[in-house]
């Protein structure tokens, strides 16, 4: 079974799905060394990391794609990627659906924001017209074709138009075939209590840490009837943390050391080095 097989027979099943983001390759072989059943290619993350700059709407389609297919490359579990607004038009939206179709994503989510777009957190999102949205999407399913990728239909209306403009959004966007919708945007527990209750059909949280919201547990979110549940940023505000403290010691002390950093050893197992060598010493090198 196919990665993209393996997250739709999931969703067909009734299975929830737990994806850690990961904002590079190296970061999705960490989520799955732990275990989770599958990974989150968090746009933010992306842009943090190939740019060093917020998520604005700065990536451009090749970008994305390119960064999808490395952790897809990465990995043997499957990867949801960003899509941000399908980059355009209907044929735009065609054209990067099949570009994430050959780099192996499981599924993507497009969203309804205009271009460009900004992250879901931010103030000041404004939004296309829900039938150019929902246009946008049926320009993705039609382009899926019987192709196993799942679609999902984001909507970041939350934030700035309320509860009822979101819900209406979701199911306008659901009727559309996408396989999963997406409140995006959400910062406290009443709000995801909200979209459990009022969004009807498979559907996708993602928790910020930091927000009321992230105080629930997976438990709690499974108990909801969500069918995903998303960490964007948890591994990327971790991990610079981690770098910036690591870093401060080495300018303070002038020498590397202290905090809990892996060893050489660890970091080869991480980036499974031992597999790599023998591939090499079999073949004469």
């Amino acid at each position: 079974m196919t990665r993209k097989n393996l997250l739709r027979a999931r969703l067909e099943q009734g299975l929830f799905t737990v994806a850690p983001g990961a904002a590079d390759a190296l970061t999705a072989r960490i989520v799955q060394a732990q275990g989770f059943d599958a990974v989150y290619m968090t746009g933010l993350g992306a842009t943090a990391m190939r740019l060093g700059k917020p998520d604005l709407g700065l990536m451009t389609q090749t970008e994305m794609a390119d960064h999808a297919r490395a952790m897809v490359r990465a990995v043997d579990i499957p990867v949801i990627a960003d899509a941000d607004t399908g980059y355009g038009g209907a044929l735009n939206v065609a054209r990067t659906v099949r570009e994430y179709l050959q780099g192996g994503v499981a599924a993507m989510h497009i969203e309804d924001q205009v271009s460009p777009k900004r992250c879901g957190q931010l103030s000041g999102i404004r939004l296309v017209p829900a039938e150019e949205a929902a246009a946008r999407l049926s320009a993705a399913v039609e382009a899926r074709g019987s192709e196993d990728i799942c679609l999902i239909g984001r909507t970041d209306a939350l934030p700035g138009q309320g509860m009822d403009e979101a819900v209406s959004r979701a199911a306008r966007y659901r009727d559309t075939g996408v396989d999963l919708v997406f409140v995006d945007g959400v910062k406290t527990r009443a709000e995801v209590e909200q979209i459990a209750t009022r969004v009807e059909g498979p559907k996708v949280l993602s928790l910020v840490d930091g927000t009321d919201a992230a105080q629930l547990t997976v438990d709690e979110v499974r108990e909801m009837g969500f069918s995903v549940v998303m960490y964007a940023v948890s591994g990327l505000f971790a991990a610079a943390r981690a770098t910036a403290d690591a870093m401060a010691r080495l300018k303070s002390d002038g020498r590397p050391g202290g905090g809990a950093a892996l060893s050489y050893a660890e970091f080869c197992d991480m980036v499974d080095l031992q597999a790599h060598q023998a591939f090499a010493h079999r073949h004469g090198e």
